[in-house]
């Protein structure tokens, strides 16, 4: 359990409150005061709505962040890098407006299991070395460097602890662009078996509830997969989504067959092949699945609104 009295006093800044920084919110329910980057005036309204004070500003307008400086005692970073480049200009304006003023006991940073690239199947803790084949993966890692970087001069300046959480499919039940139904209703192909990759996923819920956490249980400098249980290539994942969910499974096709059918992005999805270790995420943060495999059950954390950027 978070200690009553250092739970009360913290001060949450959240920058990047999409899908799961509102499940966020919900898990805390209010016991905590909480402010919300947003670079959308037109969002203001929304976030009162849901309890949380709104800061407008933009990470891509550093000068616009200056107010950030001393504001919060915790940080959920979980905005996403810019769309195009190798690198990530807006974890490098954050962390310069984070700090210029002291008070900073953690900043836990959502990426990506991306980052490892493709694996060819093997099963890894978070030990091994990265090894990004994509420009949005490499975007990640470049935030991830600057993030560690920051985090040992905090370290040993103020004591800050800066934690990474590496996230890979993130699902649930009526999420938008993650609800796995929806891709088997569209009848979207995967790999045929003697081609087909292991795939990671993390329910939307589980992945909140860990962000809290890691606020709070963090190690400096700490790396955390952040996955359920399951290791399934990923026609099976869907194989069972659609037979869970009363639809016909997907058809399955060859590597250069799919490859040809799907984007650039969706295919550097479909090729890179991996399974991750949660070990270290349930012994450091005490976190208990309520989703240990695939879970086709509404949640009470639902949010049923657009997310806030």
């Amino acid at each position: 359990m978070l200690r009553p009295r250092a739970f009360r006093q913290s001060r949450l800044l959240i920058v990047g409150c999409g899908d799961v920084g509102q499940r966020v919110l919900r898990e805390l329910g209010g016991r905590l005061r909480v402010r919300v980057l947003t670079s959308s005036p037109e969002r203001v309204p929304a976030l009162r709505h849901l309890g949380v004070t709104p800061l407008v500003g933009s990470l891509d307008a550093p000068a616009s962040l200056a107010r950030l400086a001393g504001l919060a005692s915790r940080v959920l970073h979980l905005a996403p890098p810019p769309g195009s480049g190798s690198k990530d200009p807006r974890t490098a304006s954050l962390l310069q407006a984070l700090a210029l003023r002291g008070d900073l006991h953690s900043l836990v940073y959502g990426s990506t299991t991306g980052v490892y690239g493709d694996a060819g199947g093997a099963f890894f803790d978070e030990t091994r070395a990265v090894a990004p084949q994509s420009d949005r993966a490499r975007r990640r890692v470049d935030a991830e460097q600057r993030l560690r970087a920051f985090g040992r001069r905090q370290a040993r300046s103020q004591g800050t602890a800066v934690g990474i959480l590496r996230i890979p499919g993130i699902y649930a039940v009526g999420r938008e662009g993650g609800d796995p139904r929806d891709r088997v209703r569209r009848g979207s192909p995967v790999l045929a078996r003697e081609h087909d990759v292991y795939t990671n996923h993390i329910h939307a819920d589980d992945l909140a509830r860990a962000c809290l956490l890691a606020l709070w249980r963090i190690r400096p400098q700490r790396v955390l997969h952040v996955c359920d249980d399951t290791q399934r290539p990923m026609g099976d994942h869907f194989d069972l989504v659609a037979d869970l969910s009363g639809l016909p499974r997907p058809p399955r096709l060859a590597r250069d067959e799919l490859r040809a059918q799907v984007s650039p992005m969706q295919w550097s999805f479909l090729c890179e092949s991996r399974r991750l270790s949660n070990v270290r995420m349930k012994h450091e943060l005490g976190l208990v699945l309520r989703h240990p495999g695939l879970s086709l059950v509404p949640s009470p954390l639902d949010v049923g609104c657009a997310p806030i950027e």
